[in-house]
């Protein structure tokens, strides 16, 4: 049985690209919002859930580590997907006529140059690949979509121009997660370890965290932090590191930092992913 894939999204969007690149033939389940989509892999009608988590040119998707605080699935891979961008149209449009884009705020974003220059208004929708299906069934020649060639040839229009991210080196990382944990085939340096923790409000709290992975010489790859909208500016903070929960000196520093933390929650341990 293929496996049964969520992600947000149309057909043709860049995540349901990046599920493609992590499984060989998933059964894909398009969902509209990211809640859905965890919703979906938390009740079984998904296997596994494929969500942003940061790109490269604009940072971090802040919905999605607020809702890894919320659920049970663990995280059980990571994938990089290159992102270029295409301006989509129908048929007979053409680029100089073009007044307005809509696509995903942070495809926009990773556009603004280009769409200032030509003087197109960025126009926000939920999803790259749904704006394009919007701008086809709308049918007109003066609207464009900022999505992938995918999402261009599964719903037959025209690309005015591809490549228009204002930064060639533009990637997207995914996380894969899923209602069970996957065995690690080996650990050490090839995997990487998610956890969200909160600290004491005092001074020197985080620092005292940090210097239990930097004793271990356990590499730091990402620290993010987030309000925890509870009490009014105190944060958990989002941490991934080199290697295996099970490796000895991960299980060391996570058994230290534990006396350090109000909260800590180790999302999963997975193999690390390779840009393509």
């Amino acid at each position: 049985m293929p496996s049964r894939v969520a992600f947000q999204g149309e057909r043709g969007a860049y995540s349901e690209m990046a599920a493609l690149q992590y499984f060989s033939e998933p059964a894909l389940l398009p969902l509209k919002s990211f809640r859905e989509v965890f919703d979906a892999a938390d009740r079984g009608d998904a296997d596994y859930a494929v969500l942003p988590v940061e790109n490269s040119i604009e940072g971090s998707v802040n919905e999605i580590y607020d809702l890894l605080l919320q659920t049970k699935l663990s995280v059980v891979g990571e994938v990089y997907q290159r992102v270029r961008h295409c301006l989509v149209a129908n048929k007979g449009a053409r680029k100089n006529a073009i007044k307005s884009a809509h696509s995903h705020p942070q495809a926009l974003a990773q556009c603004r140059g280009y769409l200032n220059r030509r003087g197109i208004e960025p126009v926000p929708a939920y999803d790259t690949a749904g704006a394009a299906k919007m701008v086809k069934e709308n049918g007109r020649l003066d609207s464009a979509a900022v999505a992938s060639r995918r999402a261009a040839e599964l719903y037959g229009m025209m690309i005015l121009d591809e490549g228009i991210e204002d930064k060639k080196n533009n990637y997207t990382r995914f996380l894969v997660l899923s209602p069970r944990k996957r065995k690690a085939e080996s650990r050490g340096r090839n995997y990487k370890t998610s956890i969200i923790f909160s600290v004491k409000h005092v001074p020197g709290s985080l620092f005292g965290i940090i210097g239990e992975f930097a004793v271990r010489k356990i590499n730091l790859t990402k620290i993010e932090s987030r309000p925890t909208k509870e009490t009014p500016w105190e944060y958990n903070f989002y941490v991934d590191f080199e290697g295996h929960a099970d490796d000895k000196e991960v299980k060391e520093a996570l058994k230290e930092i534990r006396h350090k933390t109000l909260y800590i929650k180790v999302l999963g341990s997975y193999r690390k992913a390779r840009f393509r």
